[in-house]
């Protein structure tokens, strides 16, 4: 049987779900509503969800269903897999239409110039290396890092987004925001150790 969603651009049915009657959009109404790219249009949710400015704590709980996702990636999952809780929390429609069309312009774009490329990089080994990427990604999400996740979770927006365009040139877009995301991760915590060992080092000789 034909996937009716297959026929719709991921960007369309974001705004299907945003143009919802319905106060509240579960993750098993999304997981419906992506069909076989259920596992791609998920990470990019999520991902999505964890660029906007969250309060303390946001991050984690959008990040908690990328460390369940990114994996099976890893081990070539077709259709996503979650807990029936997690398949049960939902998102109010009313937020949908709030931050959806701050980041709708930017999947059209994306949409308009992407195509089919580089197939090489959607191997079984490829789509394994995404999984894992987006893994390390997740677990630096869930962590309470101040500003820590704007570019890690830009990161796997692109990549899963990449995975459902399938383009290869988005993807290595992707792993370039990460190297980024990883040296300025690097970089925060050289300068955040410095710092401490100068404090000790100032009260130590006082």
């Amino acid at each position: 049987m034909p996937d009716p969603s297959a026929a719709k651009s991921l960007s369309q049915i974001l705004e299907d779900l945003a143009a919802s009657e319905e106060p509240r959009i579960s993750v098993a109404q999304m997981v419906e509503r992506f069909g076989g790219r259920a596992l791609g249009g998920l990470l990019l949710v999520f991902g999505l969800a964890c660029t906007l400015p969250l309060p303390p704590g946001g991050t984690t709980i959008f990040g908690f269903p990328l460390l369940l996702l990114a994996p099976q990636l890893v081990i070539g999952a077709r259709r996503p897999w979650l807990p029936s809780k997690v398949r049960q929390g939902s998102i109010a429609t009313s937020d949908l239409r709030t931050g959806l069309p701050r980041i709708l312009p930017w999947i059209r774009r994306v949409e308009s110039v992407s195509r089919p490329r580089l197939s090489f990089l959607f191997g079984g080994v490829g789509e394994r290396l995404i999984g894992v990427v987006c893994f390390i990604l997740a677990v630096v999400l869930i962590l309470p890092i101040p500003l820590g996740n704007i570019l890690p979770a830009a990161a796997v927006s692109v990549l899963s987004l990449a995975l459902v365009q399938r383009d290869g040139l988005l993807a290595l877009f992707g792993y370039a925001l990460t190297a980024t995301s990883v040296g300025v991760l690097v970089l925060a915590a050289g300068l955040l150790t410095r710092g401490f060992h100068e404090v000790l080092g100032f009260f130590a000789s006082a």
